[in-house]
């Protein structure tokens, strides 16, 4: 099926900054996971202002958080000969065959946010997921020595199907265990990657566990569906929050006290960081295979200096 027919038939797919541009100019094709997210915006804009000064043609695909639209973007983008693809996966195992596919129709694929475990991409650009969930699990044990008596109870906003965001639950969990710190681990529950669901998840943990002390929300929507359900249910007086991903709301929370620490990653940086290695390939250069954007730990210390990007 062509490109232009999904597009036209499918609401979940939205192309924005270049249609595929005429052979004289490179195009770079963008799959990312969905446009709700501040997270995936920035790293468009982060891409299209890097493309736009490498002189590249930018095409960005929204999957609407469906795997499998994901797995058609790139088949689609092999057929259309594109020039390099930048990937945001859903399924890092279940889009890998797409990823081979474009490896054998000599188009380089980098992996950006969320890893490939034995993948066919030339790259991957983004954080050691699993090492700043044991990051964010070392503060958290530390704040509920420090603040909260040595004893804590946690529930967990995650999105199950996202591997990247299972391995910020799997490290913060290992750093807290490792910690000896008295906390008791509730119930986990599906934000699904989506704000509406995540808060719906939310509230519906916080009734399971009326005396729950602590949230860890493990991305953008799971943390503003937490912030959300813990504002609702006027409960800032006892539930502190943990997550990734800032966001106006969460800052607020941060000056206000209640949300304690959030991981902010660089998602501009990381989409500029894509563009430009496959330009460095398209010229016939070389590129790490692993190449590490840095994280930074927003805290009421530092948080000021993040709010102008909600302005």
């Amino acid at each position: 099926m062509r490109l232009s027919r999904i597009l036209a038939g499918s609401a979940l797919a939205t192309i924005f900054a270049a249609s595929l541009s005429p052979a004289s100019a490179e195009t770079f094709a963008l799959v990312n996971i969905n446009q709700q997210a501040l997270f995936f915006n920035q790293i468009n804009d982060g891409a299209t202002a890097a493309a736009k000064a490498a002189g590249v043609d930018l095409v960005i695909y929204n999957a609407n958080n469906v795997p499998s639209a994901q797995n058609d973007a790139i088949e689609n983008y092999i057929t259309q000969k594109v020039d390099g693809i930048i990937l945001v996966a859903i399924d890092v195992n279940g889009v890998k065959p797409a990823i081979t596919a474009a490896k054998a129709a000599g188009i380089p694929v980098i992996a950006i946010d969320a890893q490939i475990p034995g993948g066919d991409n030339v790259a991957f650009v983004g954080v050691d997921n699993t090492k700043a969930g044991e990051d964010i699990g070392k503060f958290y044990a530390d704040y509920v020595k420090a603040s909260m008596g040595g004893k804590a109870t946690v529930g967990v906003v995650g999105a199950l199907n996202s591997f990247i965001q299972n391995q910020r639950l799997d490290g913060f969990k290992k750093a807290v265990t490792a910690s000896g710190v008295d906390v008791k681990f509730l119930d986990t529950v599906d934000g699904q990657n989506v704000q509406d669901v995540a808060l719906s998840a939310s509230e519906n943990l916080m009734t399971a566990n009326p005396t729950m002390s602590t949230l860890y929300a493990t991305g953008e929507p799971a943390l503003v569906g937490a912030v959300s359900a813990v504002t609702a249910q006027s409960h800032t007086d006892s539930v502190k929050v943990f997550g990734w991903d800032l966001t106006k709301q969460a800052a607020q929370g941060i000056e206000e006290g209640w949300v304690v620490a959030v991981v902010q990653q660089d998602p501009a940086g990381e989409g500029k960081a894509a563009v430009e290695a496959l330009k460095t390939l398209k010229a016939g250069g070389k590129v790490e295979p692993i190449i590490n954007v840095p994280v930074t730990i927003v805290t009421k210390d530092n948080v000021a200096g993040f709010k102008s990007m909600f302005q």
